[in-house]
């Protein structure tokens, strides 16, 4: 049998020592020995003066060392202990790995920790990095800041108390995967410009601007996946109406995937893309935000939103801003429930407590909305409605199960095969704007021409 360890140390007995015992073990047992050869084919960072313990002036030696491994092309070991180092440039080609959880690097608070620009490859593995809070350079964006790195692998870290931002990558592409990312005064990945960058398994909490954040300066293909990612307790330190405060963060970056995350307790909105177009948003549970929920908004065409939870929130999904081209998505099969009247601001429109809103070019169907304190469903923002179909949906317990706009030049709307159960003021009921304009159209049928509604079910 060959062991993984074999197989990831290069080989490191030698081929020599390796040809002449595999045949003869083989020939006795029927297979290869275990050989134990503990990362024998990477460079020891002891033995090139890098021990733990050492202080900051330490740093030089440290940058040297990534410098001749990245020259032979062979990973850095470093072995447990802390390595306390400021402002290392990370040559093309770093291998950098440690013992996970113990080997532990420390900034010194002397600018910045690692950077990197301009490199193939670059690879961080099994480190905790450790920001400890102190002061960042103006001149860098994060504890970790790569820039134009084809091939960003970092997998198994623990990343906490960044200055700034955890980890800054911009145009990027690689592997993001299986770290813990908390305590950064911003956020805890940053990524803007991207090519096709996977951002998968991590833990992120308890950081004071943003979790996830994938932006483009210009609007274009980006391709990010964020899929599997634990996130919790994300603030809005700076403030704003949106800006902050998100777990995942999508703005003017198209065709990303956003799958299968657990977020919760974040002070705006779990997820929150903000012109996205050809977006998917699927299978993720949403528990305790702040503000929305799911946020699809602004000059975005396409989103798919589907099979989501959501238990609390100010309002659950938004599909929304027509007035600046957001249009065409399908929201299906999506619990939303336990909202409230409340949110993080004074709002001067809709305002909150309203599970599933959508504006244009946009079908509705098969979510289950409960406990909806004001609107289960809203169809249409004044004039800023078209071509909306909601069918098979289930409504509960709120005042009105689904609020349509009936001001002049709405576009035309489809309400049909719906059940509305414990919907006290009304089933399905037209305004104008915040303004009710009518009884309960479930009831007495639409005289609306751009209306129609039909076969709902009330109780």
């Amino acid at each position: 049998m060959v062991t993984r360890r074999l197989f990831l140390s290069g080989l490191g007995l030698g081929a020599a020592g390796a040809a002449a015992t595999a045949p003869a073990a083989l020939a006795q047992t029927g297979r290869l020995p275990v050989v134990d050869v503990d990362l024998r084919g990477s460079i020891d960072a002891s033995a090139h003066g890098v021990r733990p313990g050492a202080d900051d002036r330490k740093s030089k030696a440290f940058s040297r060392l990534l410098r001749e491994a990245a020259g032979k092309n062979m990973p850095v070991f470093l072995p447990p202990g802390d390595y306390t180092v400021s402002n290392v440039t990370l040559p093309d080609n770093t291998r950098l790995t440690g013992v996970a959880g113990a080997t532990r690097i420390l900034y010194g608070g002397d600018g910045h920790l690692f950077a990197a620009d301009g490199a193939k490859r670059i690879e961080l593995s099994n480190l905790v990095i450790d920001g400890a809070n102190r002061w960042l350079d103006d001149t860098v964006q994060g504890l970790v800041a790569m820039s134009g790195i084809a091939e960003v692998v970092i997998e198994n870290c623990e990343i906490k108390g960044a200055g700034k931002t955890a980890l800054f990558l911009e145009r990027c592409g690689g592997l993001i995967t299986r770290n813990r990312i908390s305590g950064a005064a911003e956020h805890a990945l940053y990524a803007v410009e991207s090519r096709d960058l996977s951002v998968c398994a991590n833990h992120v909490f308890d950081c004071g601007d943003g979790g996830i954040l994938v932006h483009r300066w210009q609007k274009g293909r980006d391709g990010t996946i964020v899929t599997g990612n634990r996130i919790a307790r994300i603030g809005a330190r700076s403030g704003g109406t949106g800006q902050y405060g998100n777990g995942i963060n999508i703005f003017r970056a198209d065709d990303v995937m956003i799958s299968g995350n657990h977020i919760s307790d974040c002070a705006f909105s779990a997820i929150r893309s903000n012109a996205g177009s050809n977006v998917q948003i699927s299978g993720n549970t949403c528990l305790g935000s702040g503000e929305t929920a799911i946020y699809s908004e602004f000059g975005f065409e396409g989103a798919v939103v589907n099979g989501n939870l959501i238990d609390g929130a100010a309002n659950g999904i938004l599909i929304v801003n027509f007035n600046e081209g957001g249009r065409l998505a399908s929201v299906t099969g999506n619990v939303v429930r336990n909202l409230r009247l409340e949110g993080p601001y004074v709002h001067d429109g809709a305002g909150f407590g309203f599970g599933i809103a959508v504006e244009a070019d946009t079908v509705v169907s098969g979510n289950t909305v409960e406990n909806a304190p004001k609107w289960g469903l809203v169809l249409g923002w004044g004039p800023y409605m078209r071509g909306l179909v909601a069918t098979g949906n289930l409504v509960r317990r709120s005042p009105v199960g689904c609020a349509v706009s009936v001001v002049e030049d709405a576009g035309s709307a489809l309400v049909s095969g719906n059940i509305f159960e414990e919907t006290p003021e009304a089933a399905i009921a037209g305004y104008r704007w915040n303004e009710r304009a009518t009884g309960d159209l479930a009831q007495e049928g639409s005289t609306f021409t751009h209306l129609t509604i039909e076969r709902n079910r009330t109780g």
